[in-house]
């Protein structure tokens, strides 16, 4: 039986794709795909890295993907910070029931958690939000086509559901139980509703709503539904052909109000088919722990916060502590890192060049002091007058260059390569071009970034590659009015001939026609609530 279901589940994906112990000491913990940072025991922690590994197994095993093993840059990297009170100081205002939080980056893809809880049977809610958000960055990463919003939230629902034997082994499928309140209790979709249902809108969705138990709910039964499987495969294939989908739901799955009855019927049952995925299907990779140094240990709570993103007060705020551990440590390279970070944050250029460029001297291998040198210097060169323009440019691409030769598919390097032609108001050339592109291809969760490869290609007239970039941002379940400005921009597109490039005056103007249309929709929607 899981093989047949894997096969059909990977059919469909294809389309478009117990109680916390004593804390120990900070260690580093590197996998094929994660970077794990956890005041915790070097067991634990390696259990956790295993567990996440096999989790992309599973993933990989039952959708028919293959992720590209990532550079080491643009590996997930996770900071476990805490109890759910640091949690919410790092996630900052407006986050009181906030359990784990993701940042998607190209070269800088970050996840925050509370404490490592290794216990069998259902996760802790903060590992379940990291399973849930990791789920959209392999998806994402394994497919340029944007599943309706439904699908998108419901495949994610079916795979952070799942569990971790002590014997290696993965159950996935399980019930969602930290769905269960919404879905007994409060305002359900009907199916049309959640069919039709497009990108997501803060302003209209309510606690109150069911959206993702419901989309939970229909995924799992038409996953384990022999007579029900093939219509979700259907489903895609009339999705990503161009029909919408509530179109598509009614031709793939027939009468709208029998499959309603039998949601109904299926979430009353007693029992609730998974899939149980043993160690041998799930084969990893080796997990390498290094136990931080007192310095870097030190400075990594900070470094947490830095990581998270600042504002200029806080960043005021952080480089003061910064200095301090610096003071303490100043042949850490860790810690100066982390200087040269915060640094650059609170606009210490210079500053923040000398932090890394002593960093590098102590650990030539350290990414991160290059990056931040690179960002400094080119910040500089914004600022240079325009005789000394050039070799400002210049000199700030050395460092990414530097970083490069150590680690060739860091996006970062190819973006900037880029940018130091575009930045001089110069056309850069093919081979530049060529690696924003391929900067895209290693971080397709980037989403700024591929609107920037669209961009580059409308300036060149190649309308076609521009839609296909633009698509998936248009399709973007958490979109909002900016997916809504993009579907204009792709509109905007089809009345140009292939070829016909556009002038960045020309993106412009369209780009602050669809804005000022947008301004407008909000304050009606807003007026209407």
């Amino acid at each position: 039986m899981t093989y047949r279901i894997a096969a059909l589940i990977a059919a469909c994906c294809m389309l478009f794709l117990g109680a916390p112990q004593a804390k120990a000491a900070w260690h580093e913990a590197q996998s094929d795909h994660f970077v794990i940072y956890a005041d915790d025991s070097e067991k634990d922690i390696r259990r956790f890295a295993q567990n996440l590994e096999r989790y992309h197994r599973a993933m990989e095993f039952l959708t028919g993907r293959k992720v590209e093993k990532p550079s080491p840059s643009n590996r997930v990297v996770i900071f476990v910070v805490g109890s759910g009170r640091e949690l919410r100081k790092v996630a900052g205002e407006n986050s009181r029931n906030i359990a784990g939080f993701y940042i998607p980056r190209a070269g800088a893809s970050r996840a925050f958690v509370q404490d490592i809880q290794n216990k069998s049977g259902y996760p802790h809610f903060s590992t379940t939000v990291l399973l849930h958000e990791y789920a959209h960055h392999f998806l994402i990463s394994s497919s340029r086509f944007e599943m309706p919003r439904w699908l998108s939230e419901g495949a994610a629902e079916f795979f952070a559901a799942a569990s971790f034997e002590k014997d290696g082994g993965v159950l996935i499928g399980r019930v969602a139980r930290h769905r269960a309140g919404e879905m007994s209790y409060v305002r359900r979709f009907d199916l049309p509703e959640l069919l039709q249902l497009g990108t997501y809108d803060s302003r209209r969705e309510r606690p109150t709503d069911a959206f993702y138990g419901r989309s939970w709910l229909l995924y799992h039964y038409l996953t384990f539904t022999p007579e029900r499987r093939e219509q979700m495969v259907n489903y895609g294939r009339a999705v990503m052909s161009g029909q919408n989908s509530l179109d598509a739901g009614r031709e793939a799955f027939g009468d709208l109000d029998a499959l309603e009855r039998e949601l109904m019927v299926y979430m009353k049952g007693r029992r609730f088919s998974m899939l149980n995925l043993t160690p041998e299907q799930l084969p990893i990779g080796d997990v390498e722990i290094r136990r931080l140094p007192e310095g870097e240990a030190e400075v990594l709570p900070l470094r947490i916060r830095s990581q998270r993103g600042v504002n200029e007060e806080q960043a005021a705020e952080l480089v003061v502590e910064i200095r301090e551990v610096a003071a303490q440590y100043p042949e850490d390279p860790g810690v100066l890192a982390a200087l040269a970070e915060a640094e650059y944050d609170s606009g210490n250029d210079d500053a923040a060049i000398a932090a890394a460029d002593r960093a590098i001297a102590l650990d030539p291998m350290r990414t991160n002091p290059y990056v931040q040198k690179g960002f400094a210097l080119f910040r500089k060169a914004d600022a240079a007058t325009e005789g000394e323009r050039d070799s400002a440019y210049e000199a700030a691409m050395e460092p990414f260059s530097a970083l490069n030769q150590i680690e060739n598919d860091h996006p970062l390097p190819l973006i900037y390569y880029y940018r130091s032609y575009a930045a001089r108001g110069e056309t850069p050339p093919e081979n530049a071009r060529h690696a924003l592109e391929r900067a895209a291809q290693l971080a397709p969760f980037d989403k700024s970034l591929w609107f920037d490869v669209a961009m580059m290609q409308m300036q060149e007239g190649k309308i076609e590659f521009a839609k296909s970039s633009l698509q998936p941002l248009a399709n973007d379940p958490h979109g909002s009015s900016r997916a809504a400005q993009i579907r204009n921009l792709i509109a905007l597109l089809d009345t140009r001939a292939e070829g016909e490039a556009l002038t960045g005056s020309d993106i412009a103007t369209a780009l602050m026609a669809i804005e000022a249309n947008s301004a407008g929709d909000a304050v009606r929607e807003g007026g209407e609530e």
